[in-house]
């Protein structure tokens, strides 16, 4: 489902031309572990375990609010008329094991509804290997008239669509399940390009569609997982439900620049909404909806969201470099951005910066650099000093913050950055913080009231 489209007329034909025979299944329950998957390395995962009537981790998801992004096209440029609140009527874990967004009508027919959207903006296989993003959710339990409106849908879009919500189709989208007025279909869907027309044939994309296998989609419980697989020539991009695979393009089918454009950013970021209203649900029904028959009050339930990855090189997502020696940082030398223990978020980079190297480029609220071991001996620090670029918009900024041990502790101190001018725009800034002793885990993580990305990292250190 994206956010500058869509007019699918092509969804209407694919609605009733893609009936696949189902195959009978057994019945399953309604929460489930994330799998493990021989050959897959798990990169990131909810379960949605939590309270009943809580909101989802902040540590793992952003909440949209209102009408669209600031600054970007109105009705997330679908068409789509809900509110999306924070409120957990519409968004909660419900004690179960799962998350459900629910769509509500009030008394003066206003709807509202809920959209979440991964805090990690890096999602990509490693060169030469694969990328795996699955949920397993069922969709609303309702069907005919009481479902017109409805358009549930598990996604993910290019990361530099955050900050500038103007730059879709080409920065790409993967609709991994999507599905409207309550059909008993799941459609899989590539956007790309330019829009109108294009490579990708936008507004409506590259699509598919079929029946779900077995109990509907409405009502059970299933898998839709989506695969980019680097490792064969030409590159493949494959959309499954339940372990059948259903729709696929290849890179073979796109130019250079559509490709390059789609694959080469930092990764994507992974979605779930319940929409009410729009293009696609109005272009299948051929009317405007919802409608007066159609029911408040369903929801859409997800039990899981997973991201894996198989072969290639190493992950980009996180690094795993030892510390000099390996025994641990020294808190007063430079403490290379690159070579954290473990790495939430941005992507590494050359550095045009004083003496070279690499830097983790565009970091953003959520994302956090780990170091192990960084020894800062009896004297203590009392000082933070951090290496940075921003290239982020005016207005666009963010804390740097430093916490021991453990990446929910409370900051011992922080900085704040705003623009530099430029991502390679390099300048030192430093932070008083509480004196700090002894050798300690050093969280670096990154906070903002806004999901752009606000800052590049060279190095960090300390000082006295």
């Amino acid at each position: 489902m994206s956010d500058t489209k869509r007019r699918r007329l092509l969804a209407a034909t694919a609605a009733f031309a893609v009936l696949v025979p189902a195959a009978t299944l057994a019945a399953v329950s309604a929460n489930a572990s994330v799998p493990s998957q021989p050959g897959w390395t798990l990169q990131w995962s909810d379960d949605f375990d939590g309270p009943a009537n809580t909101l989802p981790s902040s540590s793992n998801w952003i909440i949209d609010q209102g009408h669209g992004y600031p600054g970007g096209p109105a009705n997330w440029g679908t068409g789509e008329i809900q509110n999306y609140t924070n409120s957990t009527s519409n968004l909660k874990l419900d004690g179960s094991g799962n998350l459900r967004i629910t769509a509500l009508k009030d008394g003066a027919g206003n709807w509202t509804s809920g959209r979440v959207e991964t805090q990690r903006s890096d999602f990509k296989p490693p060169s030469g290997g694969k990328l795996a993003i699955e949920s397993r959710l069922q969709m609303p339990n309702v069907t005919g008239d009481a479902a017109l409106g409805y358009w549930p849908a598990f996604w993910a879009l290019g990361s530099p669509y955050r900050g500038n919500y103007w730059n879709w189709p080409a920065i790409g989208e993967f609709d991994i399940m999507e599905n409207v007025n309550g059909l008993n279909s799941v459609w899989g869907v590539l956007h790309c390009g330019v829009n109108p027309g294009g490579p990708c044939n936008e507004t409506n994309g590259l699509g598919n569609s079929r029946a779900c296998p077995g109990s509907s989609c409405q009502s059970a419980f299933h898998t839709y997982r989506f695969e980019w697989d680097t490792s064969v020539s030409p590159q493949q991009l494959r959309w499954y439900v339940d372990g059948q695979q259903f729709h696929s393009v290849n890179q073979g089918q796109f130019d250079a620049t559509t490709w390059s454009n789609m694959t080469g950013h930092a990764g994507y970021f992974v979605l779930l909404n319940l929409a009410m209203g729009g293009a696609f649900p109005n272009g299948v029904a051929g009317f405007g909806t919802p409608t007066a028959a159609t029911q408040s009050g369903h929801s859409l339930v997800v039990d899981y969201v997973a991201v894996w990855s198989a072969g290639g090189g190493t992950n980009p997502t996180t690094t795993t470099t030892p510390p000099p020696g390996g025994s641990g940082w020294d808190a007063y030398a430079d403490v290379q951005a690159e070579q954290a223990t473990t790495r939430s978020g941005g992507t590494v980079e050359s550095a045009s910066d004083t003496g070279g190297g690499q830097a983790v480029a565009r970091l953003g609220n959520g994302n956090s650099l780990k170091f192990s071991g960084v020894r800062f001996g009896s004297g203590g620090a009392s000082q933070f000093l951090g290496r940075v670029a921003s290239g982020a918009a005016t207005g666009i900024s963010g804390l740097v913050e430093v916490r021991l041990d453990s990446p929910t502790a409370a900051p011992v101190g922080s900085f704040s950055v705003g623009s530099t001018g430029g991502w390679q725009s390099w300048r030192t800034v430093p932070a008083n913080i509480s004196r700090v002793t002894g050798t300690h885990d050093v969280y670096v993580t990154f906070t903002s009231g806004q999901p752009s990305a606000f800052v590049s990292v060279n190095w960090v250190k300390f000082g006295n």
